[in-house]
């Protein structure tokens, strides 16, 4: 009787501090072993194992019970196969709502876990996270199963638009590298060529001024503008008849500082710091110093169409929007004085828009490309400037250069999910990306077969299905992969990206006039298709 005496002392105790609430949830096997157990009371390790090795010895067998008690606690339980769910409560306590409680838990194990004691002891901390999301101090709370799974999950908006923020600050960081590099790479370029024309007698003289000190006169086509300069603004003027520092020592040769600033650095820095993998694309002071210079065609006409696309997972299309650009970028102001000949495929639904100082009579009539004053030049210098503009609307879904579908399936406590992509005829394919969203993953999903490559990113907990090309020889290909069980709607959207080297309105220069006398300057043509927001929702 002694030794009995502490044990009810401590019951009371409990039941007097802590009315009708659970005081646990356990999983155990048939022997009484401990599986997983939440306490939500203050109890002690010894006394939590002594009443759940007690239970098994207390059912009766062939008994239809869900409950038992003994002079201190309520057993409330379920047998789930080979184990029992089971709730330990105070005798006080609602013995319907401990019921409720019971058919709760019974439904999220199987969520989280298979019914036998190895799956069990693996995911026994989802399931204590999933318990202390049912159960509040002990007293039930009011969700569902799904609230549960969702709660777990932890999804939140606010660090989803943080990441998108971060990796749109990479992107723009990436392009303003590139962009730097590629008026670098042009510069380098004219100044070998400004060298060559006016070097004087006694050698080459250093030039400390860059295109940044020349004036600008600005020729009414907005970004672009043509270059005026005389032999001066090239040439450092010593004050008081003593020569610079630059040209005494001519050996030496300043050329220019390559770099990037230190507000880019510390941005990359602290992006680095945070963990996020940054590739630099272009490293423009080892260029330079290293290769030759590059070959550069007088006049570059780019054609570019951005689509942007939204295609329901079911079938149909949302959106499809083609949006088109000729931009024309003249390197020297004395080859402006042109005209643009082209052609393009008669397509339903495309309209075009011509840049205010374009002659839209000779567009739409002969289909030129022509200033409206023949005096004044395009204009010239490093930036591109965009002279038409087009749209293509109304198409529909056999349209679509690549279609894509998701198949995901719950099978056991697994998701098979089958991706297959096929494309149009119509165009080749350069680098397509399939982005799939993924559940929260402890590790990266089991791909048992691909066409192409694969890359699991868990910062972003997203699957990334490369194909370098797409040809006449692969026009359709599949994914399969095996995620833990995940609602299906998990898996959208799916963004996809991709380029193309030609277009749907198929429009393309196909000669340049002079309007001066001479030959027709030479022109490179670059022609590509990208798609800028490519979805299936």
């Amino acid at each position: 009787m002694r030794s009995s005496c502490p044990t009810l002392l401590l019951d009371e105790l409990i039941v007097f501090l802590y009315p009708q609430v659970v005081l646990a949830a356990s999983i155990i096997s048939k022997s009484g072993k401990a599986l997983v157990s939440r306490q939500y009371v203050d109890m002690s390790r010894i006394r939590i194992e002594g009443l759940l090795a007690a239970f098994p010895k207390l059912v009766g067998t062939g008994k239809q019970h869900t409950y038992l008690e003994t002079e201190s606690v309520r057993y409330v339980y379920q047998p789930i196969e080979g184990l029992y769910l089971l709730l330990i409560t105070n005798k006080q306590s609602n013995i319907l709502e401990d019921l409720d409680t019971l058919r709760l838990l019974s439904k999220l194990v199987p969520e989280y876990s298979a019914l036998d004691e190895d799956s069990i002891c693996k995911t026994a901390f989802e399931l204590i996270f999933a318990f202390d999301e049912a159960i509040s101090l002990g007293n039930k709370e009011n969700v569902t199963v799904q609230q549960v799974k969702q709660y777990c999950e932890m999804e939140s908006h606010e660090e989803k638009a943080h990441k998108l923020m971060m990796q749109s600050k990479i992107n723009d960081t990436k392009d303003i590298m590139k962009k730097r590099a590629n008026e670098l790479d042009k510069i380098r370029m004219e100044k070998g060529k400004l060298d060559k024309g006016y070097s004087s007698i006694s050698g080459p003289r250093v030039i400390e001024k860059t295109f940044s000190d020349m004036s600008i006169t600005g020729t009414g086509f907005g970004s672009g503008s043509s270059v005026s300069t005389d032999m001066d603004s090239f040439v450092s003027k010593p004050k008081g008849g003593r020569p610079s520092a630059a040209a005494a020592a001519p050996g030496k040769g300043l050329g220019m500082k390559l770099g990037k600033s230190q507000k880019t650095n510390q941005f990359i820095e602290s992006l680095k710091a945070e963990g996020e993998v940054i590739l630099e694309d272009a490293q423009p002071s080892s260029v330079l110093r290293s290769s030759p210079l590059l070959p550069s065609d007088p006049i570059t006409v780019t054609i570019e169409e951005k689509l942007n696309v939204t295609v329901k997972r079911d079938g149909g299309v949302n959106n499809f929007d083609v949006q088109g650009t000729l931009a024309l970028q003249v390197i020297n102001d004395a080859d402006g004085f042109i005209q643009l000949q082209i052609e393009n495929q008669d397509v339903s639904g495309l309209s075009f828009k011509t840049h205010p100082n374009i002659n839209k009579e000779l567009f739409n009539s002969q289909q030129i490309v022509g200033a409206k004053d023949p005096n004044r030049p395009f204009p010239s210098g490093q930036n591109e400037t965009p002279l038409v503009k087009w749209r293509i609307q109304g198409m529909n879904e056999s349209s679509l250069p690549l279609s894509v579908n998701c198949w995901p399936s719950v099978s056991g406590n697994e998701t098979y999910v089958n991706i297959e992509y096929e494309a149009s005829e119509m165009f080749d394919l350069n680098n397509v990306v399939i982005t799939i969203p993924l559940p929260a993953l402890r590790e990266a999903p089991t791909v048992k077969q691909i066409d192409g490559e694969w890359k699991y990113d868990p910062r972003n907990s997203v699957l990334e299905w490369s194909i370098l090309l797409i040809d006449q020889s692969n026009r359709s290909g599949s994914m399969e992969f095996i995620v833990p069980p995940a609602d299906p709607s998990t898996f959208f959207p799916i963004s996809i990206g991709f380029a193309a080297s030609n277009t749907f309105s198929d429009l393309k220069v196909t000669g340049i006039n002079p309007l001066k006398e001479g030959n027709p300057p030479k022109y490179a043509q670059r022609v590509r298709l990208v798609a800028s927001n490519y979805q299936i929702v």
